[in-house]
């Protein structure tokens, strides 16, 4: 097994920073939380289950440890955040309280 070796596995185990991988029985690896995917990961059970077959990418042995990429071979697009742009400020409130004042008082009658 070698660096930029793309190859398919089993999830085995999954801990809050990161999900074991078995390679053709024989390779064990880790994908670490921060290969999971580009955007932030609150929880790898989001992107991930035990018993899962997955293909990802080797991105570094050392000795019997290895290192895998999930999010290199699995685009999970990022979510874009949606921007909220206050147009009337605090005016509505102010107008619509005589309203709702009004009502509130015609509902006690």
């Amino acid at each position: 097994m070698n660096k930029g070796d793309i190859v398919k596995g089993r999830i085995t185990n999954i801990k809050s920073y990161g999900a074991f991988v078995k390679v053709e029985d024989k390779y064990d690896g880790l994908i670490h939380i921060s290969e999971v995917s580009d955007g932030y990961v609150r929880n790898i059970e989001d992107y991930l289950t035990v018993g899962d077959e997955v293909t990802v990418e080797v991105i570094k042995v050392e000795g019997d440890k290895i290192s895998f990429s999930y999010k290199s071979q699995n685009k999970t697009g990022r979510k874009k955040r949606e921007s909220t742009e206050l147009k009337t400020g605090f005016r509505p409130l102010e107008d619509e309280l005589k309203a709702w004042v009004d009502k509130y008082q015609k509902d006690d009658e």
